[in-house]
């Protein structure tokens, strides 16, 4: 079998590979303190003062809002307070905590001191949310026991805990519950540099080594995000030793991402769909997310989340009030002549 056959027969695996869900590796790539944590500076500054004060006067950190595009270390962070703390964490999801008795039990189960990490924090139902309001400002819970006249309120106390929360999505959030965190921190874009940096201790710590130039390539394709940045790193991998290299070099990542369909931008096959329809199926007019999304068949938070964010950043998608408009930029990075959108509606 030619080797063309292989990679045709392999590119299936690979790509589906890059889809899988890998957070127990990336567990293992990530930093234990503020020093070992790449990127983020300001943040990193103000929460060592804001740890280190909290730890001189023997209390518990304040409640923490991270909020951002997904990817850029908002988990990592919420383990990086707890070990700088020297307590424990516990983690749970936003969208697994759907009644009152689900947060109820987490929050009865604290020690003094604990770090309790909720993911998409944004997918807690309202009702959910407003558990968390005497929680975090009075270290109680209130719960609603019988139904009807019977009803009556029985109110526990919890000891003292720090509440991490990481959203993408800020303002789905119940306003009263964003007004109890105390420190919020939104989480910037990485630069190449960074990247590259983060590149480096991946590979190190899997024992696979890397060109410079090789790691530049790869963070310039990372979409400012370390865990996409990592999850290539790992494919470049795949691909060197397929080849049978020991170390991955340039010529071995230009090939890997020609194979994975990604350009030098870090744009995928999902992304170029994305700004072919706004360009060619709307004529370049303004077009709302949900149209975009039935026409090729993504879901719209998927869309909203993982790939619009980046598109604006680089420049390539403008949201205007009447929908997303492709730039110039997008036109001249896919070679298609520009032509302004009429003004029509």
């Amino acid at each position: 079998m030619s080797q063309e056959d292989n990679l045709n027969n392999a590119e299936g695996t690979v790509i589906k590979e890059m889809k899988e869900n890998s957070d127990e590796l990336d567990i293992s790539l990530r930093p234990k303190t503020l020093n070992d944590y790449i990127g983020q500076e300001d943040i990193k500054k103000e929460l060592s003062i804001f740890i280190l004060g909290a730890k001189k006067r023997q209390e518990s950190l304040d409640h923490v809002l991270f909020y951002g595009p997904p990817g850029l270390g908002k988990t990592t962070l919420a383990n990086v307070i707890a070990n700088e703390l020297g307590t424990q964490i516990k983690t749970t999801n936003g969208s697994s905590l759907v009644r009152t008795g689900d947060l109820a039990a987490i929050l009865s189960s604290l020690n003094p001191g604990d770090v309790l990490f909720i993911d998409e924090i944004h997918r807690m139902p309202i009702v959910v949310q407003e558990v968390l309001y005497s929680a975090l400002e009075d270290f109680s819970l209130s719960i609603i026991v019988g139904k009807g006249a019977e009803a009556r309120t029985l109110t526990l106390p919890l000891p003292p805990f720090t509440l991490v929360g990481a959203t993408t999505d800020a303002g789905s959030l119940s306003a009263p519950l964003r007004d109890r965190f105390g420190i919020v921190f939104r989480l910037q874009y990485y630069s190449p540099e960074e990247l590259l940096e983060i590149i480096t201790r991946t590979s190190k710590a899997l024992k696979f080594p890397i060109t410079v130039d090789a790691a530049y390539q790869i963070a310039l394709r990372g979409r400012g995000t370390p865990r996409i940045a990592n999850r290539l790193f790992r494919r470049v991998r795949d691909y060197a030793t397929y080849e049978g290299k020991s170390i991955i070099d340039q010529e071995s990542t230009n090939r890997a991402m020609k194979f994975l369909a990604i350009d030098d931008l870090g744009l995928d096959e999902t992304d170029r769909k994305i700004l072919e329809c706004l360009i060619y199926r709307y004529n370049g007019k303004p077009v709302g997310l949900n149209a975009v999304a039935s026409a090729i068949g993504e879901g719209v938070e998927n869309i909203s989340d993982v790939y619009e964010p980046y598109l604006v950043q680089i420049g390539l998608i403008n949201r205007t009030p009447k929908g997303r408009v492709a730039t110039k930029k997008a036109y001249d990075h896919l070679g298609i002549p520009y032509k302004a959108p009429d003004n029509d509606d």
